[in-house]
C-alpha cells in the first residue's frame, strides 16, 4: 500500500448495479485499486484476498453465505476513514470519535432520490425541517443534534464544500442557515459518506461545531451504471417525481481514472387538502368572495427540476507525485406556492384572486485541482485549490404591485425580486509523517495551512418588485440593501497522534484562524481511546470551537409580504437594526465534551454508546423582534415600503443577533449484528438511537438592555427538534431477493405558536395588555407527539445486470398533527412546518430499475 497518499479503504457491502446495487459481498479495497479486477467482460466478487468469478448474482450470494464467520466481510464500521483523524489506515471502528459510515447502497435502499433526505433515513442524529418556508423551501439543509444547519461542516473528499447563497430568512430553528446544499451533488457519484458526530473546529475550522459530513466520491475507472426511479405521494395522489442516473469510469493512461456521474430529477408539488377560512361564511376573515376552498396551497413541497454532473479524475504525473481533481455542476429550477390572494387585492388585473409563486433559477458549480506526493523531507504532502460558487435568481411570478398599478395603471405579473451569489476559494497545503519517538512511541505528525476567500453578492430586484411597497408575497431587494462583501480567512493547524501504549491512542490538535472581519480564534482538541480487549474499548474528546457569522447573516435584508402581514429582516449591520438595538455580530464559541464505550460481545455484534455535551455562547439567530409601529418604522428606515392591506399589528421586524448561550446534551447508541442462515440467506439487523436536549442558559440583551429573544424564538432553539429519534433496520438477502424494512420513530417536538387570524380580536395578551392576535409576547404551546414511520423495499435481481425494486416510505401515511384553528393562518397552514422530522408528504410509493452495462 503506497505511502504517497491517504488510503481510503472501503468495505464494499454491495456489488453495485446502478443506483440499486447488487448486494454480493465485496472486500476491503484501496481507493486507487478499487474494482480494477473487474472489467466490462466479466464480473468479479472479491472475498478477502481471493477473487472469484461471480457468474450470476445468486451464485455470488451462495458463496458469501457459505463462508465461515471469520471470512464474512466486515460491516461498514470496518471502513478506513479520512474524517476526524490525520492518522494512516484508521478504521471507523477504531476512531477516537463517533463516526458512522453510510454506503452508497444504503443511501439507495432508502428509496429517497435526494441525498439530504436519504441521510435522515439512516442517521438518527440528523433531521430536516418538515418543509421550508418561502425561498427557504427551495434549498435543502440538514441539522445535526438539533443545532442550526450552519453548525454542520460538509466536506467532499476531505475538502471544504462551498455553501448555498440562499439564506433561510423566515422564523424557525433553521433561520439564518446558508448550508451546503447536499442535493447539488449527484447521488450516484457517492461511494460512501463519513459522518463525524463531534466538534472538529480544531481540525477543520469554522462550522464544525455539531459535526462533519464528509462525502467520498467514486473513483473507479470502468463500468457503466444506469438507474431510473419514479413514484408519488399517496396522501392525495400528487407529488409525482422521477430521477434518471448514470455513472461510469474510464481509464486515463496507465494508472489514471476519470469517473463521470450525472443525474436528472423532477418532482411536482405535493400539497395536502386544506380549506381556506376566507372562503367560509362562518369564519373570521370571510370577505364575501366565492372561490374554491382549496385554492391556498402554501403548505406544500416545491416543484423542482434539477440536473447534476460530477467529474472525478486522478493520475500519476511522475514518480512520487499524483494529480487529482473534481468538477461538479448543478442547475435547479424550483417553484414554491405563497398564500392565495383574494379577488379584492387587485380585481382589475386578477379578478378571481391569485396565488403568487416564488421561483428560483440556480447554478451551482465547483472546481478542484490538487497534487499529492509521498516524500518531501520524509513527509507525505497534499496541495489543492478549490473554487465553488452558488448563483441564485429569485423571481416572483403570478403577482402584482398594487401601488404601482394605482400610480401608473400598469403592473407586471412576473418580476425578478433579487439575485445573490456566494463564492468560496480555498487553498490547502498539508504535510503528514509517521515517527517513532525514542524508537518506542509511534506517532503521526500532521501540520499545514489554509487560505479561504469568501465573497457574497446581493443584487437588487427589478424596480417593479420593490417600488411603492413591492410585489405581493415577496418584495424585491432595494438598491440600498444590495452590495458586495468579502473576507479572507488564514489558518494554520498542528496535529499529533500518539500511541503511548499498544492499545492507547492519544490525539492533540490545535488550530489558529484569522478572519479579516471578525478577528482571531484559537481552537484545540484532545481525544483519547483505550482498547482493554478486542471486545471492549472506551474513548473521549474535549474540544473548543467557533463559528464565524456568515456574510449573509451580517448583510442580508428582505421584506416578506403576506395577505395581511409583513415581516422585515434587517441587516444586522444596518442603521435600522441598530436603531432597534442591534449589536455587532460576533463569532459563536463552543466547548464540547464526549465520552463513549464500544463493545463486541460476540463476533459480528457491535454496540457503541456515546454521551455528549455542547455548550455554545453567543449563538447567532433571529432576535430583537418588534411588532407594530416600531417594526413599520424600522422597515421604512431601510428604504423599503409596505403595501396597503397589511395590518399594523401584524407587521414585525427582526435581525440576526448573538442571542445567548445554549447547552446541548445527548446520547448516541447504535448496534448491529449479521445473522448468517447458510442456505437461507443473510439477515443484517441494526438499531440506532439519538436522545437530544437543548436548553437556554443565558439570553443576551440589546443596546437598550432588552432581551433579544422572546419565548417563541427560545422554543425554536431548544424544543423544535425531536427529543429522540430511533432507527431500526432489517435487511434480508436470499438468492436473487433483497428485502429492507425500516422503522423510524421521531420523538416529541414542541414550539410556541403565534395566535393567528382566527383568534378573537377581543382576546388580550396578559404580558403586555395588547391584543393576543399576532402577539410577539404571548404564544400558544403546540406539541407534535411521537410518530413511527415504516419503510419497506423489495428488490429482485433478474440477472447479473438487471435489478428491479418497489418500495414504500411511510406506508401507514403518518403526518404531523394538525394545528388548532387559532394557530392556523387563514386555514391553509395546517402544520407546524418548523418542527423537524415528520414529513408533511405522508406515504410515498416508488419503483426503481437498475442496469449494469
Amino acid at each position: 500500500m503506497r505511502k504517497n497518499r491517504t488510503v481510503i479503504c472501503t468495505a464494499i457491502v454491495s456489488f453495485q448495479i446502478g443506483l440499486g446495487g447488487v448486494n454480493a459481498y465485496a472486500a476491503v479495497q484501496d481507493d486507487e485499486n478499487a474494482d480494477k479486477t473487474k472489467d466490462r467482460g466479466s464480473s468479479l466478487v472479491r472475498t478477502g484476498a481471493k477473487t472469484a468469478p461471480s457468474g450470476t448474482v445468486h451464485q455470488a450470494r451462495r458463496r458469501a453465505a457459505s463462508l465461515s464467520s471469520k471470512e464474512v466481510l466486515a460491516s461498514s464500521s470496518e471502513t478506513m476513514i479520512i474524517t476526524g483523524t490525520h492518522a494512516f489506515n484508521r478504521r471507523a471502528r477504531d476512531s477516537t470519535a463517533p463516526i458512522s459510515i453510510l454506503t452508497g447502497a444504503q443511501l439507495r435502499q432508502t428509496g429517497q432520490m435526494n441525498v439530504a433526505d436519504a441521510i435522515t433515513r439512516l442517521d438518527p442524529s440528523i433531521t430536516m425541517q418538515a418543509v421550508g418556508g418561502d425561498a427557504g423551501a427551495l434549498t435543502s439543509s440538514i441539522r445535526m443534534r438539533g443545532l442550526n444547519p450552519n453548525e454542520v461542516l460538509v466536506l467532499v473528499d476531505g475538502k471544504r464544500r462551498h455553501t448555498t447563497a440562499n439564506i433561510y430568512a423566515d422564523n424557525g430553528p433553521q433561520q439564518g442557515g446558508t448550508p451546503v446544499d447536499l442535493n447539488m451533488i449527484p447521488a450516484n457519484a457517492i461511494d460512501h459518506i463519513e459522518i463525524l458526530r463531534d466538534g472538529a473546529a480544531a481540525m477543520y475550522g469554522s462550522d464544525a461545531i455539531a459535526g462533519v459530513v464528509n462525502i467520498i466520491l467514486k473513483k473507479t475507472d470502468h463500468g457503466l451504471h444506469i438507474s431510473a426511479q419514479t413514484g408519488a405521494n399517496a396522501y392525495v395522489g400528487n407529488g409525482w417525481n422521477y430521477q434518471v442516473n448514470a455513472d461510469g469510469g474510464l481509464k486515463f493512461g496507465d494508472d489514471g481514472y476519470v469517473h463521470i456521474s450525472g443525474s436528472m430529477y423532477h418532482t411536482d408539488h405535493m400539497y395536502p387538502r386544506t380549506v381556506d377560512f376566507r372562503s367560509q361564511p362562518n369564519r373570521l376573515g370571510y370577505a364575501g368572495y366565492s372561490f374554491p376552498s382549496n385554492s391556498n396551497k402554501v403548505i406544500s413541497t416545491p416543484e423542482e427540476t434539477r440536473e447534476n454532473l460530477s467529474i472525478k479524475f486522478g493520475k500519476t504525473l511522475f514518480s512520487g507525485v499524483k494529480g487529482y481533481g473534481l468538477i461538479t455542476y448543478a442547475h435547479r429550477h424550483a417553484e414554491t406556492y405563497e398564500n392565495f390572494r383574494l379577488p379584492s387585492v387587485l380585481p382589475a388585473v386578477k379578478p378571481n384572486g391569485f396565488t403568487p409563486i416564488e421561483t428560483m433559477n440556480e447554478n451551482d458549480f465547483s472546481g478542484m485541482l490538487g497534487l499529492t506526493g509521498d516524500n518531501f523531507l520524509g513527509f507525505s504532502w497534499d496541495l489543492s485549490t478549490t473554487y465553488g460558487e452558488d448563483d441564485d435568481r429569485v423571481n416572483n411570478r403570478n403577482t402584482v404591485n398594487i401601488n404601482l398599478y394605482k400610480y401608473t395603471g400598469y403592473t407586471p405579473t412576473t418580476v425578478t425580486a433579487q439575485s445573490y451569489s456566494m463564492a468560496q476559494w480555498t487553498n490547502d497545503l498539508g504535510f503528514r509523517r509517521r515517527f517513532n519517538i525514542g524508537h518506542v512511541v509511534p506517532m503521526t505528525l500532521a501540520f499545514g495551512g489554509q487560505h479561504r476567500l469568501e465573497m457574497y453578492n446581493l443584487y437588487a430586484g427589478e424596480p417593479a418588485s420593490y417600488l411603492y411597497g413591492g410585489t405581493q408575497a415577496f418584495g424585491g431587494i432595494i438598491p440600498e440593501n444590495a452590495g458586495k462583501w468579502d473576507r479572507d480567512i488564514w489558518a494554520g493547524y498542528l496535529d499529533g497522534d500518539f500511541h503511548p501504549l499498544k492499545h492507547w491512542d492519544l490525539d492533540f490538535a490545535g488550530r489558529f484562524e484569522h478572519y479579516t472581519d471578525t478577528g482571531n480564534t484559537e481552537n484545540g482538541k484532545i481525544s483519547t481511546r483505550y482498547d482493554f480487549t478486542k471486545r471492549i474499548a472506551i474513548r473521549g474528546t474535549i474540544s473548543n470551537g467557533f463559528r464565524a457569522p456568515t456574510l449573509a447573516e451580517e448583510h442580508y435584508s428582505e421584506v416578506n409580504i403576506g395577505p395581511t402581514n409583513a415581516g422585515g429582516l434587517l441587516a444586522s449591520s444596518s442603521d435600522a437594526a441598530k436603531a432597534l438595538g442591534a449589536n455587532h455580530l460576533k463569532p459563536e464559541r463552543s466547548t464540547s465534551a464526549e465520552a463513549g464505550i464500544l463493545l463486541e460481545p460476540v463476533d459480528r455484534f457491535h454496540i457503541s454508546v456515546d454521551v455528549y455535551q455542547i455548550n455554545i455562547r453567543d449563538r447567532i439567530a433571529g432576535g430583537g423582534t418588534v411588532r407594530g409601529q416600531a417594526a413599520h418604522d424600522a422597515i421604512l428606515q431601510t428604504g423599503a415600503s409596505i403595501p396597503p392591506g397589511v395590518l399594523l399589528d401584524n407587521t414585525t421586524a427582526y435581525y440576526f443577533a448573538n442571542v445567548g448561550s445554549t447547552r446541548t446534551q445527548g446520547i448516541d447508541i447504535s448496534g448491529d449484528y449479521l445473522f448468517r442462515f447458510e442456505n437461507y440467506g443473510n439477515l443484517d439487523l441494526s438499531a440506532s438511537l439519538n436522545l437530544n436536549r437543548t436548553r437556554m442558559s443565558h439570553i443576551n440583551t440589546d443596546q437598550h438592555g432588552s432581551p433579544v429573544l422572546n419565548a417563541q424564538n427560545v422554543s425554536y432553539l431548544t424544543t423544535a427538534s425531536p427529543r429522540s429519534k430511533i432507527i431500526l433496520n432489517a435487511r434480508w438477502t436470499f438468492r436473487n431477493w433483497d428485502i429492507n424494512l425500516r422503522e423510524t420513530r421521531y420523538g416529541l417536538t414542541s414550539t410556541l405558536m403565534t395566535y393567528e387570524d382566527q383568534t378573537p380580536a377581543s382576546s388580550v395578551c396578559p404580558l403586555d395588555g395588547g391584543s393576543l392576535r399576532y402577539s410577539v409576547h404571548c404564544f400558544g404551546q403546540y406539541n407534535n407527539t411521537p410518530v413511527w414511520l415504516t419503510d419497506l423495499e423489495v428488490g429482485y435481481h433478474i440477472n447479473s445486470r438487471l435489478h428491479v425494486a418497489v418500495g414504500a416510505n411511510n406506508i401507514f401515511n403518518q403526518r404531523p398533527r394538525r394545528l388548532q384553528d387559532q394557530f392556523n393562518y387563514v386555514g391553509a397552514n395546517i402544520y407546524d412546518f418548523r418542527n423537524s422530522g415528520i414529513p408533511i408528504t405522508g406515504g410515498y410509493y416508488y419503483g426503481r430499475v437498475n442496469v449494469d452495462l
